[in-house]
């Protein structure tokens, strides 16, 4: 973490955050990630491409696969993103 101060107003105290252990983080007032919230989530362009992919037919409900074509090119590209990240928010 880059504890350089990006504005000269910063009142962070950087030595009691980086004292601090994850279980003496504060989380009451973030919310539990929902199927819902999950739905509305951005895939990040950029992220590390997988070095083999395997080409298979998935049944997708038509209004959900127009949606995804309706984003423009690379739609199969951000479907699989959107898989992966699920995989790996689930993978414990």
């Amino acid at each position: 973490m880059n504890n350089e101060s990006t504005s000269s107003n910063s009142q962070t105290d950087w030595q009691r955050l980086d004292a601090m252990a994850d279980e003496d983080i504060d989380l009451s007032d973030c919310p539990e990630v929902t199927p819902e919230m999950f739905a509305k989530a951005v895939v990040r362009r950029g992220l590390p491409i997988a070095k083999s992919k395997t080409q298979v037919t998935l049944g997708i409900d038509n209004d959900v696969l127009e949606w995804f074509k309706s984003q423009g090119r690379g739609y199969q590209t951000q479907i699989n993103q959107l898989l992966r990240a699920y995989m790996e928010a689930h993978d414990q």
